[in-house]
């Protein structure tokens, strides 16, 4: 497949997520096809939300018996807490389609610690893929957003978490609350076979063109690049307001 990178711009986050729900229609029937079953890891935050909802709107079409959804990275919060990442995916999410409960894979965050936490994730990561030592596991799409500081996941500008190379998962004392959190590590994220972002809001502008348009940019949105899938950024006018380069709009 080779490492691909394309920039679509959109009028709004609707019609962003309106995209974004066919390209997971698209990347879902395609491993259900290949392999029989479709694996995706999402994120948390405001702006997936419409995408949330239109993926529920659209449970009919979809493979949910052979979707397995994990989480890109989670608040080291109860799962019923207003900043749970699990709590957002399920409200918009999981609690409208048909998907069995085996087939949801949440971070246990209750009755542990931050690091037990993050060390049981990766164990349930590496059970569900069957694999062991150095191998990293190769999602069929990862879900992502940005925030303004460029942090993608729970992966913060400056910080060690970007250095990790053996991990899957790491815990993260970020920056900004809540403080304590799980992710996803870089090399599961560049071994996917495909990646989304899904970026609105005018607060992102200069996050979006230094991720774009510098070369050299260490933000942490900008060191994803798969080794062997496709990048796909999804970016609403406002986000991408500051963007020299050209658009392509849909």
């Amino acid at each position: 497949m080779g490492n691909t990178r394309e920039v679509l711009v959109f009028g709004n986050n609707q019609a962003a997520s309106r995209f974004g729900v066919k390209k997971w229609v698209e990347i879902s029937s395609k491993s259900v096809a290949d392999k029989g079953y479709f694996t995706v890891a999402l994120s948390g935050g405001r702006t997936p939300i419409e995408f949330y909802r239109m993926l529920s709107a659209g449970k009919s079409r979809l493979p949910w018996d052979k979707t397995h959804i994990f989480l890109a990275d989670e608040r080291f919060v109860p799962s019923s807490d207003k900043e749970s990442n699990y709590r957002l995916i399920r409200e918009y999410l999981l609690n409208h389609i048909d998907i069995p409960e085996a087939n949801i894979h949440p971070v246990q965050t209750e009755e542990t610690t931050l690091k037990q936490a993050a060390k049981r994730y990766e164990q349930d990561i590496r059970n569900f893929f069957n694999i062991q030592g150095d191998r990293i596991p190769e999602f069929d799409l990862i879900m992502l957003g940005m925030g303004e500081d460029g942090h993608t996941a729970s992966l913060f500008p400056g910080t060690t978490s970007l250095e990790e190379k053996r991990r899957l998962t790491i815990p993260v004392i970020a920056v900004k609350p809540p403080h304590k959190r799980i992710s996803l590590t870089l090399p599961v994220l560049n071994k996917a076979k495909h990646i989304i972002f899904l970026v609105s809001g005018e607060n992102k502008t200069h996050a979006v063109k230094e991720m774009l348009e510098s070369k050299n940019s260490k933000l942490p949105a900008a060191l994803v690049k798969p080794e062997n899938g496709s990048l796909l950024l999804v970016i609403d006018e406002a986000a991408a307001s500051l963007l020299t380069v050209s658009k392509v709009k849909r």
